[in-house]
């Protein structure tokens, strides 16, 4: 058997940005999707060690990453997605004031050395409440980021298609490109640069999404 990994207690400590939306029964979501609710199974008390919960909820609320079954029939659920695309080098760009759609002159001041995941800020403050005019991308956007090696695309808003879009011809170049994407992200705080993206779906068989714990870390000395 190997010998356990030792980390050293002096490592340096990267600054980490949340980048998820607190998940609420108040959370904005698509008209018609499952709202967020708790309830409680079980509460302590002399017969009862622990407190339980129980959720409902769709797995687009809050920060989340969209499995191609999402927009394709026989296509994979989020349990069967690698999770490659989810971890590593990204670059946050900045397109503050884009609407309707994220367009290639947008993006394109950030094109130098493009790492595999780029999260696009269009909102100089996330939406609390249902907002039907969000931004989204262009598809030849995300053609374009496709193009130079990007694998993964993210957004501070609901979706990468208009919420009245019946054809999602941007998530249909997601499944094209073979793109993983993550929706409803928050980037008020974070500057124009590269960081490491940490975003793991949950293992839900079968279900087209799943919630995620966004988050940024600085990279080490090295990488900057």
């Amino acid at each position: 058997m190997s010998p356990p990994t030792v980390f050293p207690h002096n490592e340096p400590r990267r600054r980490l940005w949340d980048i998820s939306p607190p998940v609420a029964a108040d959370s904005p979501i698509f008209p018609g999707d499952e709202a967020y609710r708790l309830r409680w199974t079980a509460r302590r008390s002399p017969d009862c060690p622990v407190n339980l919960s129980a959720l409902t909820l769709s797995p687009h609320v809050g920060a989340h990453a969209d499995a191609p079954l999402h927009y394709a029939d026989d296509a994979p659920s989020i349990d069967q997605v690698d999770l490659h695309a989810y971890l590593g080098p990204c670059r946050v760009i900045h397109a503050l004031g884009a609407a309707p759609l994220i367009t290639i002159e947008h993006l394109r001041h950030a094109e130098d050395r493009l790492p595999p995941r780029v999260l696009v800020r269009c909102c100089g403050k996330a939406d609390t409440a249902w907002n039907p005019a969000f931004t989204a991308y262009a598809p030849e956007a995300i053609a374009w980021l496709a193009e130079r090696g990007v694998r993964l695309i993210g957004i501070d808003t609901p979706s990468v298609d208009p919420a009245t879009s019946k054809t999602l011809d941007s998530h249909q170049l997601l499944k094209h490109y073979d793109l993983r994407v993550l929706e409803n992200l928050v980037l008020d705080e974070v500057t124009e640069g590269d960081y490491e993206l940490i975003a793991l779906p949950l293992k839900l068989h079968g279900a087209c999404a799943s919630p995620v714990r966004a988050i940024l870390r600085e990279l080490p000395d090295e990488s900057r």
